[in-house]
C-alpha cells in the first residue's frame, strides 16, 4: 500500500519508505575503500537494493546467504544485486569474504545513513538500516518496495515476483 507525500507526491509506502513509481535517489557508494559504484551506471537493468541494519548479525548474513545463493535467480531477469549498510567498506570485505558473497555490499558509511535517510530506510533510533527492500527497473524507478522488520528475514519471494512483473 503506498500513499503520497502531499508536499512533493513522491509515492511513500506505508511503512515510510518509498513506494513504487518513485525515482530511485541516485547515489555513490564506496564498495571497497577506493571502488565506488553509482546506481545511475546500472540504468538499462533491474537493481535490487537490499539495505540491512549491520554486518555479522544473524539474520542480515541469513539474508545475505540466502541472496547469495539464488543470485542465479536474479540474473536470470539481468537484474543486479546491491547489498547496503551503514557498516564501513573494510567491514562489508571482512563479511563479504567470510560469507562467500558475490555480490557488491555498499558502505552507506560516512555521512552514515544518508542513502538509507533518501530512501527512508534509515532507523536514527539505532543508527542503523531498516530492513527493506527495493526492485528498481531499468528506467530508475521503483517498481516494488518492502519493509521487513528488523529481526525478520524478508526472504525472496517478493523480490522474485516484483522482477517477474517488470515490463519486458
Amino acid at each position: 500500500m503506498a500513499r503520497s507525500n502531499a508536499s512533493n507526491a513522491i509515492p511513500i509506502h506505508a511503512s515510510g519508505i518509498l513506494g513504487a513509481g518513485a525515482v530511485a535517489p541516485n547515489f555513490t557508494l564506496h564498495v571497497t575503500p577506493d571502488q565506488t559504484l553509482t546506481l545511475s551506471d546500472l540504468l538499462g537493468r533491474p537493481v535490487i537494493l537490499a539495505f540491512y541494519p549491520a554486518d555479522w548479525s544473524p539474520v542480515c548474513g541469513d539474508q545475505m546467504a540466502l541472496y547469495n545463493e539464488i543470485l542465479p535467480e536474479f540474473r536470470k531477469f539481468g537484474a543486479e544485486l546491491l547489498g547496503v549498510s551503514v557498516d564501513g567498506s573494510w567491514c562489508h570485505g571482512a563479511f563479504a569474504e567470510a560469507r562467500h558473497l558475490h555480490f557488491p555490499l555498499l558502505a552507506d558509511f560516512e555521512p552514515k545513513g544518508a542513502v538509507a535517510r533518501q530512501y527512508g530506510a534509515y532507523r536514527a533510533a539505532d543508527g542503523l538500516c531498516e530492513r527493506a527492500l527495493f526492485v528498481i527497473d531499468k528506467n530508475g524507478i521503483i517498481a516494488w518496495s518492502y519493509c521487513s522488520p528488523v529481526a525478520v528475514n524478508p526472504g525472496a519471494d517478493g523480490i522474485l515476483q516484483a522482477l517477474e512483473d517488470l515490463p519486458k
